[in-house]
Order: C-alpha cells, then sequence, then structure tokens
C-alpha cells in the first residue's frame, strides 16, 4: 500500500492542478481566473506536503518552494494573460526562476545558457514579432483586442493533453532514470583535465599531503606527454610502453597534451595517474589514489566542453538562426516605418492639390453670383454678402 502513495498523490496533483489551469483560461464570458489560481496553488501545495510527510529525510530547502512557486505561477500567467507582450514578460519570470533550480542542482552553466540563450535571445525575437504584428490597445481596453488573444482555443483538450503528458513523463523519469547505469566515460574523462594544466595545478596546490604539504611542491608543474613520461610510467609499472601511442594524452588536434590520465593503467582499481616535473626537470608520479578528491571535471566544465569542444557547428548555426531572426525583424520594422512615411505624403500632396482649388471649408470669401462671368447682376450687391 505504502508503494501506491507516490502515484497516487502525483496523479492526483496532476488532475487537480489540470482543472486549476482549466478553469484560469480566459473564455468569451467570465473567467474565473482567482478560483482557477487557488485551485492549481492548493493541488501544488497538497503535492509538496504530501511528498514530505512521505520522505522527511529529503525534503529540498527553501529556496526549493520559492523558485518552484514562482515558476509554476508565472508559467500561468503565460497561458492566462490576454496581453501577447505581457505574457512574454511572464516568460522570462519562468525562466529566471527555473535558473534557480538549476542552481540548486549545481547546474550552473544550464542556468546561464537558459538566461542567455531563451531570456535574452529567443524571447527578444519573440517581442519584436509581438509589437510588430500587433497593435494593442491602451489603458485596460481588453475587449478591443483580437479574440485570439483574449479567448483560450479549446481549453479543456489543451490542458488535459498537457497534464497527461506531465504525469507521463514524470512517471517514466522516477521509474525509468532509478535504473540506469552510470557512464563512468562521461564522470572520469580525461581529455578536458589534459588541456587544463592551471585547474589541475591549482587543486594540487591547494591539496595537503598527510604531512600538511602542499600535493604541488615549490617549483612543480604538470608535465607535458613525452617519450620521457612514458618511460617513467613504465618503469613504475603504472602502464605497459606497448599501451603508450593509444593512451597518450593528445588535445583536440591530435598534439601530446599535459600528462593527466583519469582512466587508463596497468590495474582496473587504481587506473588513473599525472606526472609532475620540477625546475630540474625530475619527474613525480601520482597515482589516482593519491589525487585530491576534488580533482575532476564540474558539470560546468562538462557541458562546456561537449557543447564547444564536441558541436562547436551546433553553437555556430543557432547564432545564425538568432541574427537572421533579429534581422528579419528590424527589417520588417523599416518597411513598416516606410510605407507609413510613404502614406503620410500621399495625403500631403492631396491636401495641396484641394488648397490649390480654392478656400477651404470653413474659411469666409466674397460672394460671387453664378452668372457674373456672363455679365449678368445677382440681386445681392457684389462683395456685399459673405457665406
Amino acid at each position: 500500500m505504502d508503494l501506491l502513495v507516490s502515484p497516487i498523490l502525483l496523479y492526483g496533483a496532476c488532475a487537480l492542478g489540470g482543472l486549476g489551469v482549466a478553469l484560469a483560461l480566459p473564455r468569451k464570458r467570465v473567467s474565473p481566473f482567482v478560483l482557477g489560481a487557488l485551485v492549481g496553488a492548493i493541488a501544488l501545495g497538497a503535492l509538496f506536503i504530501g511528498l514530505g510527510l512521505k520522505y522527511p529525510n529529503e525534503i529540498p530547502n527553501i529556496h526549493f518552494y520559492v523558485f518552484s512557486f514562482i515558476a509554476l505561477g508565472a508559467a500561468m500567467r503565460v497561458i492566462t494573460h490576454a496581453r501577447p507582450v505581457y505574457a512574454a514578460l511572464y516568460f522570462v519570470l519562468t525562466i529566471l526562476a527555473s535558473c534557480g533550480l538549476y542552481l540548486l542542482l549545481s547546474a550552473e552553466f544550464l542556468a546561464f545558457a537558459l538566461v542567455i540563450v531563451y531570456a535574452g535571445a529567443i524571447l527578444i525575437t519573440y517581442l519584436f514579432v509581438i509589437m510588430l504584428a500587433t497593435e494593442g490597445p491602451t489603458g485596460d481596453a481588453v475587449g478591443a483586442l483580437n479574440e485570439y488573444d483574449r479567448v483560450s482555443r479549446e481549453p479543456i483538450i489543451a490542458t488535459l493533453a498537457g497534464f497527461v503528458l506531465l504525469g507521463g513523463l514524470t512517471t517514466a523519469l522516477a521509474v525509468g532514470s532509478a535504473g540506469l547505469t552510470p557512464n563512468a566515460a562521461n564522470m572520469t574523462r580525461e581529455k578536458p583535465l589534459a588541456v587544463m594544466p592551471k585547474k589541475v595545478e591549482k587543486v594540487l596546490r591547494e591539496a595537503k599531503q598527510a604531512d600538511g604539504k602542499p600535493v604541488l611542491l615549490a617549483g612543480e608543474k604538470l608535465a607535458m606527454s613525452s617519450d620521457k613520461v612514458r618511460d617513467t610510467l613504465a618503469a613504475a609499472n603504472v602502464i605497459k610502453a606497448d599501451q603508450w601511442p593509444s593512451i597518450m594524452p593528445r588535445n583536440h588536434l591530435g598534439e601530446p597534451a599535459y600528462a593527466i590520465s583519469s582512466t587508463t593503467g596497468t590495474s582496473e582499481a587504481g587506473a588513473g595517474w599525472l606526472v609532475l616535473t620540477n625546475d630540474k626537470g625530475e619527474l613525480r608520479i601520482l597515482t589516482r589514489a593519491q589525487w585530491p578528491e576534488d580533482l575532476y571535471l564540474t558539470n560546468t566544465e562538462g557541458v562546456a566542453f561537449d557543447l564547444i569542444d564536441g558541436h562547436p557547428g551546433a553553437i555556430e548555426i543557432a547564432g545564425v538562426i538568432l541574427l537572421m531572426a533579429m534581422i528579419g525583424a528590424t527589417v520588417l520594422g523599416r518597411k513598416k516605418v516606410d510605407m507609413d512615411d510613404a502614406a503620410r505624403a500621399e495625403v500631403a500632396a492631396k491636401l495641396r492639390e484641394f488648397s490649390d482649388l480654392g478656400p477651404h471649408l470653413g474659411e469666409q470669401a466674397p460672394f460671387v453670383a453664378p452668372n457674373e462671368a456672363s455679365g449678368e447682376t445677382d440681386s445681392v450687391a457684389a462683395g456685399g454678402t459673405t457665406r
């Protein structure tokens, strides 16, 4: 019975949250947004309280709840606000709150990338398109907006599909991720460390040995891969000499890099080594067991190497697409200004043409009899009356 508590709590919260969102969506008549927001908050609170009671030892810190409530509340306003510009600004708030959740997970690179890509590039492009394509009313005249902005289309079906998808994805992540085995190659990647000597030396310099001395002695630094390093490692039975061509640390150009490896060695249990050199050219080996605990590739560095070193073309293509989107928005805006200037010039020309035909409406002028041009006189004295 205890195993059923979490699924029932999850699916119940999804159903109640879906009801709240469906109520909060804008409609042609009265939209009970406040009631929908209250129902959604109750669903979220019930989920958090239930999980906290079931797993009291795994309750996150207060920042998780703050960021979560802000992100979910702003996300609801994204899909319920009648004005597209305000909905886009609420989306910015959702992104910023999500960045706080990433920071709690020690995923700093993803947090900053989310701000730069979504809040800094894609959303700005959205705002350009929204401001160019819509002529929003001023003040509180929401009724003057187009119907597709004021009224949600198929709210029940959309809400049902969204929360069924949310429940299914959450179940897949909770059940499937528990059975995944970690990839040791991704956890102990040696290539980035082999091209980051300053990081390695800093960690070794700050770490202390059992006698209180730093691991990196004065005058020592990380050695470059060479035949001398190979012979030293082979003499110490750390590697086999015939393995060197295949295990020698290299950079992205295939050239010899700094002598550090976290996965290779003669024994599987103690695989990993690095080689230090001093001012006299003497070499010293540190096996993996002698490394400081914090000598590893962090999540931020790993993601950065995967994106920039592993997929540089994709980053460049994304940048070009965003640049072209910004240029397109600028071109659309400029074309609209040109059309407005041309229309104003045409109206001004017509006004000048009409002004040449005679006095404007409302101005006074001498009365001229219709037959005056033929020499006949009118019963009203010429110039005596104005109309």
